[in-house]
Formats: C-alpha cells, sequence, structure tokens
C-alpha cells in the first residue's frame, strides 16, 4: 500500500504542469520564452519546475517503479539546478525540457493516480479546492 500523500504529490505535479503549459503557450523559441512579460513567464515556469521536481521526490519509490525507464533523478536533479544556481539556468535547456518532457511526465502522473484508485470522494475534495482548478479531467 502506497502512503496517502502520494495522491496529493501528483495533484500538485499535474496542476504545475497544466501552469507551465500555460505560461509558455504561443512562445515559440527560448530567447522569446526568457523575456516574455518581463521574465514573468519564465521565472513562474522556473518556480513551478522546482516545485515539479520536489514533489517527485516525495512519491513512493515502489510507485515509481512501475516507470523505471523515466529519468526520476534527472527531474530532482534538475530541480536542485534551479533552485541553487539561479543565474546559470540556460533558457534553451529549459524550454526545451518544456516542449520535450512535460506531455510525457503528464500522462506518467496521471497513470500514477489511476495506480493510486483514490477514493472518488476524497478525490473529488481535492479538484474542488481553488489549488487544482486546472486539472478537472481528473473529476471521477
Amino acid at each position: 500500500m502506497y502512503d496517502s500523500k502520494n495522491l496529493l504529490y501528483l495533484l500538485t505535479i499535474l496542476e504545475c504542469i497544466e501552469k507551465v503549459f500555460i505560461y509558455s503557450k504561443d512562445i515559440n523559441t527560448a530567447e522569446e520564452f526568457l523575456w516574455v512579460n518581463d521574465q514573468m513567464n519564465f521565472n513562474a515556469c522556473t518556480n513551478l519546475l522546482i516545485a515539479i521536481g520536489e514533489d517527485s521526490k516525495k512519491i513512493d519509490s515502489e510507485l515509481k517503479e512501475n516507470f523505471p525507464q523515466f529519468p526520476w533523478k534527472d527531474i530532482a536533479g534538475m530541480r536542485n539546478v534551479l533552485a541553487h544556481d539561479y543565474r546559470g539556468i540556460d533558457p534553451e535547456i529549459l524550454f526545451g525540457v518544456i516542449r520535450e518532457y512535460i506531455n510525457e511526465l503528464k500522462e506518467i502522473m496521471i497513470s500514477l493516480v489511476s495506480l493510486l484508485h483514490p477514493d472518488h470522494n476524497e478525490l473529488k475534495e481535492y479538484l474542488n479546492s481553488p489549488h487544482y482548478s486546472h486539472i478537472q479531467y481528473l473529476t471521477p
């Protein structure tokens, strides 16, 4: 049995992913991503990726073993770089991660939520929170 907190970690990661999609929508290059809205989108996505990395470290190892091919350590490693070397963040790498890997992470998170077999009432309660307003597709 998995720790009940896993559901919150997965929901938080999914909400962060959806916000990354919103904040990077219609942006075509890393240079544009860096400077649009006086760097607001770049900074928001950076902080969301930090949150994703932090919560990914908290997910039970046994649960993550359902996707052994996924680079779990890289997510945590990226979180550490983003949090501790802010001036060294390469916008090309960050934009590339958003464009190439976030969709896969979303699909894995959705699969992990289903593996938890969450109680429908508990899930609905979480999804009714404004903290999870962008992941209503999980509503049972």
